[in-house]
């Protein structure tokens, strides 16, 4: 309150209008305004306006420097800066492919796009300082964030302008956390992001980081993709003005194919590398532009490789501490032991065999493994798509599905029957028809019967079915045969493969019922015979590299271990006799081996179970067709089916068997593999138990069709010895014996369904 003072008395009650300072105390009563405010001084007036102006600006400060300040340092150490290791280890890059040999085969290309994580060293200079006077001149020097540049953002914003304020830190903070929001939020956290990264990285390791994630166009993620991409160079090859042109595309990624756009952004990026004395003006003034590759040869570079062998070097790289989660983070290059030549002789067989065939249903997997190591020559399991009503649709990888082996499962049979002891010049009854238990058990015809006094060589050599189902149901039975295919190399369900080998009932020892056993498996198994019967794991994968050039995985060379028995001479000695007994398959069946090798293999099929509302020559279809055969070098299996039990045919509707397709595709890529190899063949082993039995000389039964019949290639024009009906069922069922076929052994069919049906060869 204000006192006063009227003729030398002080007022004490008067009521302030305003209050004043104490220097604003009046000794004598001062003049009002019409408002009944005191009338200041001049002097009084410019004391109030600083007053004012000292108070503003205390409240400016602390609203726009002092508060942001508190909150800048409170988001700055709340934070977490994304390193560049984290960044680079979550980002998906491109697996690179290799064959064996080291040479290219393709790149597994993520979703997002290609890309390669390279380190600072890998970068040369020029492409960086390419890019910093491209995108952020004060690079070197800002920390983080540049003023000038978000104050030029600003004003482009507010007169509707072009152009951003982000330094290439705050454009890694963007990229690295995937946050693009146009919030302020986002802004702030990310300045505060820019600022501590600076602080903590080196400025080629935040320049590094950035080129390895930023996109260029073209589906490339980083320096090193695009380098690929659109100029098929290391990155270390390219010069400055292919760099200019990438540093330039970095603004304009998606329209990077338009030529006046790319040539625009390539000049401004020369003058901007001119303007930072990073290039001469003698430079700049004899710069031609970079025409890039064209598009269609830029994705043929990183083509993706034959997508069934990815799968299984996944699969492979997820149980050596790769998991799938990881697969596309480390840059990896994997080195596979797919052997190109082999590879290309298995697709260019697959595409043959297949194509002047009349049932449009047909299709073919061929698996070829180096018995001396396990690693996977040539893998193919059909076309990896299917047209479903005009639409692609992926398929099935035939090669690495279970299908009824037939009579190529007869190897593991005889594998049960040696381990006992037991040797190829034991006799059995190799007649037609005979009856076991109730049920009969028919051979596919003349061609595949032989005496009453019949050697399991000259059974396996004719695919007797009676002398084999004999030899399973009396002598062997059927768990052992399971647990030799096993030893061999067969990846069951339960160890975790997805071969299945039935036990419950005899039809084990024929391939069929519930026996079904994956193109893959057989060829591993069959590898093993050929490897002196030493089982070596089969194997996809070579050695995995990471973006760094480290060792993250390799295959140690394998010394195997003996399959058949502790022993490795027993071993050696049983997969011997295996052998003895499946050379003359080769011959007998009108297949070749290559010259200079020896060769020995089984054929299988399987026989399709008729339909009512099918033609009667389904009768004698057969569904399921093999030839498993193998040198020292190399064991293939070749496979010839249908998606199911399907009544496959050929000309004028006869069957097919497994000499007839999947026999000449496996000798088709023999002789293209072995071709210019080295000779070689079989030891030579001790016979297991007696010697052959006298001849009793040859008869019209035991003699194969002869090698002058025509093509092998050529259908059989019946199914051999097959009757109507339930086969397994009706021992008095009458059966038709045909001719057998011209050009092959016949492979006997069996029911692929129902009771267990030894009509299978």
């Amino acid at each position: 309150m204000t006192h006063h003072v009227h003729n030398g008395t002080v007022d004490t009650g008067a009521r302030d209008h305003d209050p004043l300072d104490p220097d604003d105390v009046f000794l004598q009563e001062p003049e009002l305004d019409a408002k009944g405010r005191p009338v200041l001084t001049a002097a009084q007036r410019k004391k109030r306006r600083w007053k004012i102006i000292r108070r503003s600006l205390y409240a400016f400060v602390g609203l726009f420097i002092v508060i942001p300040a508190i909150a800048f340092v409170i988001t700055y150490f709340s934070v977490d800066v994304p390193s560049p290791q984290s960044v680079a280890s979550t980002q998906s890059q491109a697996v690179t492919y290799l064959y064996a040999d080291g040479s290219p085969m393709g790149k597994d290309v993520p979703s997002g796009g290609n890309r390669q994580i390279l380190t600072s060293q890998q970068i040369p200079d020029i492409v960086k300082h390419a890019v910093i006077a491209t995108e952020d001149a004060s690079f070197e020097t800002n920390s983080g964030f540049d003023v000038t540049g978000i104050l030029r953002a600003v004003y482009n914003q507010v007169t509707g302008g072009s152009g951003g304020g982000s330094t290439i830190s705050q454009q890694y903070i963007k990229k690295a956390t995937d946050n693009d929001a146009p919030t302020l939020t986002r802004k702030w956290t990310e300045l505060a992001k820019s600022f501590k990264m600076n602080q903590t990285y080196e400025k080629q390791d935040i320049i590094t980081a950035y080129l390895n994630i930023i996109y260029f166009g073209r589906g490339a993620y980083g320096i090193g993709a695009a380098s690929q991409a659109f100029f098929h160079k290391d990155v270390s090859q390219l010069d400055y003005s292919q760099a200019a042109l990438l540093a330039g595309l970095i603004q304009q990624p998606g329209r990077s194919e338009n030529t006046k756009v790319a040539t625009g952004r390539w000049n401004t990026a020369l003058d901007r590398m001119l303007q930072n004395h990073y290039i001469t003006q003698q430079q700049r003034a004899s710069a031609q532009f970079p025409t890039p590759i064209s598009l269609a040869d830029s994705k043929g570079d990183s083509g993706a490789p034959y997508s069934f062998i990815s799968d299984q070097v996944r699969l492979e790289m997820t149980q050596h501490g790769i998991p799938d989660d990881k697969y596309y983070s480390g840059g990896y290059t994997v080195q596979t032991t797919i052997d190109k030549k082999a590879q290309d002789a298995a697709q260019q067989a697959a595409t043959d065999v297949l194509k002047d065939q009349v049932d449009d249903r047909l299709l073919d997997a061929l698996v070829a493994i180096d018995p001396k190591t396990g690693g996977v020559l040539a893998y193919y399991g059909g076309p990896v798509t299917v047209d479903v009503n005009g639409q692609k649709q992926a398929a099935r990888d035939w090669a690495d599905t279970p299908q009824n082996p037939g009579s190529s499962m007869k190897a593991y049979d005889l594998t049960a029957f040696l381990k006992m002891g037991n040797g190829i010049n034991k006799t059995f009854d190799g007649s037609n028809n005979r009856v076991f238990d109730g049920r009969k058990v028919r051979n596919a015809g003349p061609s595949s019967s032989c005496s009453t006094q019949c050697t399991v060589a000259e059974a396996m050599m004719r695919s007797a079915n009676t002398v084999f189902y004999d030899m399973v149901l009396n002598v062997t039975h059927q768990v052992p045969v399971e647990q030799a295919a096993q030893e061999a190399g067969v990846r069951t369900t339960s160890d975790g493969g997805k071969s299945e080998i039935s036990t419950k009932d005899n039809n084990i020892s024929l391939g069929g019922g519930d026996t079904r056993i994956t193109p893959a498996d057989m060829a591993a198994g069959y590898s093993t015979f050929a490897a002196n019967g030493v089982q070596r794991d089969r194997h996809f994968v070579l050695k995995v590299t990471n973006a760094q050039n480290e060792i993250a995985y390799e295959a140690t060379p394998s010394a195997g271990k003996p399959a058949f028995a502790g022993d490795a001479d027993l071993s050696k000695q049983i997969a011997g006799n295996v052998t003895k007994a499946l050379k003359p398959v080769i011959d007998f069946s009108h297949l070749k081996c290559p010259p200079g090798h020896d060769c020995a293999g089984k054929t299988g099929t399987q026989q399709h179970t008729k339909r009512a509302n099918e033609p009667a020559w389904s009768a004698d279809a057969n569904a399921q067709t093999w030839m498993v055969g193998y040198t020292p070098s190399v064991s293939v299996a070749a496979w010839v089916g249908a998606d199911g039990d399907q009544n496959l045919h050929g000309k004028n509707n006869s069957p097919i068997f497994g000499s007839t397709i999947a026999g000449p595709l496996w000798q088709k890529f023999m002789t293209a593999y072995l071709a210019g190899k080295p000779s070689e063949k079989f030891d030579d082993v001790p016979l297991i138990g007696e010697a052959a039995p006298p001849s009793d000389g040859p008869s019209d039964t035991n003699t194969p069709p002869p090698d002058n019949q025509g093509d092998p290639t050529t259908p059989p024009t019946n199914t051999g010895d097959q009757p109507t009906g339930d086969p397994g069922n009706n021992p008095n069922q009458p059966s038709r014996t045909p001719k057998p076929p011209k050009h092959s052994q016949t492979n006997g069919p069996t029911d692929s369904g129902g009771p267990p049906n030894p009509g299978n060869q």
